[in-house]
């Protein structure tokens, strides 16, 4: 498959609309906060919020370090404390180091977004191999178990904290053959996530989700051939950016939400309701 190029600035606006108008207002002023897959798409734009919205460190994990430094840069701009940690989120020591590395600098973690997916080449389910099966769910299930091992005992140990996983609206609805797997695994994150909100609520921890519908990222742009028309067929007559889904996540993590737990909020543009 031919690698298309990146979209362009007036091409992301035709399929998303103008850059939204949502100014921060100190959701998350002092917390010390985390980005489980930050080096770029929805990851990187709420890393980047997280900063305007007051965090006091902003640690963003990736497996490219280019793009991972990037950010810490961006974010270093807005003169809040930064640092990429090389991380693949499959692997569950790189997890576990990069929650070590942030309590050990900062001395406590207070907010994480946990942004990791991987979406199977299209293919029916008996056409699909058990190396493919075992990185969808390695990636979209197994790390949120990671996620949880590690991040839960250190907000734990400071008394608590909030988490939001990244799941999709592919756990309600996908009207594309093919992605079986991923469908499943997106699935299985959202009933993870509930279960463990609810295992955790009463200890001070609150954790929910996000399920982004169709937002205009790398991702998106190499799986969909025609993206004008899948976004002419949403409800808003548009796509979503990455900075919408940003400030939702931020939202989430904050006190504003104090009384939402164990919630999956789709952000999909109607799409679920289309």
């Amino acid at each position: 498959m031919t690698e298309k190029p990146p979209l362009t600035d007036d091409q992301i606006s035709a399929l998303a609309g103008p850059p939204p108008s949502t100014p921060p207002a100190g959701r998350l002023r002092d917390r010390i906060c985390l980005v489980m897959g930050g080096t770029r798409g929805i990851g990187a734009a709420t890393a980047i919020r997280m900063a305007e919205e007051g965090a006091r460190a902003v640690v963003v994990t990736g497996r490219d370090a280019a793009t991972g430094s990037h950010v810490a840069r961006q974010i270093a701009e807005l003169g809040v404390e930064a640092m990429f940690v090389p991380a693949d989120v499959t692997v569950e020591a790189d997890v576990e180091a990069a929650v070590s590395t942030v309590v050990n600098r900062f001395g406590s973690l207070d907010a994480v977004f946990n942004n990791a997916g991987y979406q199977e080449p299209r293919a029916l389910i008996h056409e699909q191999s058990d190396e493919t099966y075992d990185r969808v769910f390695d990636t979209n299930v197994r790390f949120l178990a990671h996620c949880f091992r590690f991040q839960i005992p250190a907000m734990l140990a400071s008394g608590g904290g909030t988490l939001v996983n990244n799941t999709s609206v592919s756990a309600y609805r996908n009207p594309y053959t093919g992605l079986a797997l991923y469908n499943a695994s997106k699935a299985a994150a959202v009933t993870l996530t509930k279960s463990v909100a609810l295992e955790y609520a009463p200890q001070g921890i609150r954790i929910n989700a996000v399920a982004p519908g169709r937002v205009v990222t790398e991702m998106l742009n190499s799986v969909l051939t025609d993206m004008p028309a899948v976004a002419k067929t949403l409800p808003l007559q548009r796509m979503g950016r990455p900075e919408e889904l940003a400030a939702i996540v931020c939202w989430l993590l904050s006190p504003d939400s104090a009384y939402v737990c164990g919630h999956v909020l789709c952000a999909d543009g109607g799409f679920l309701v289309s």
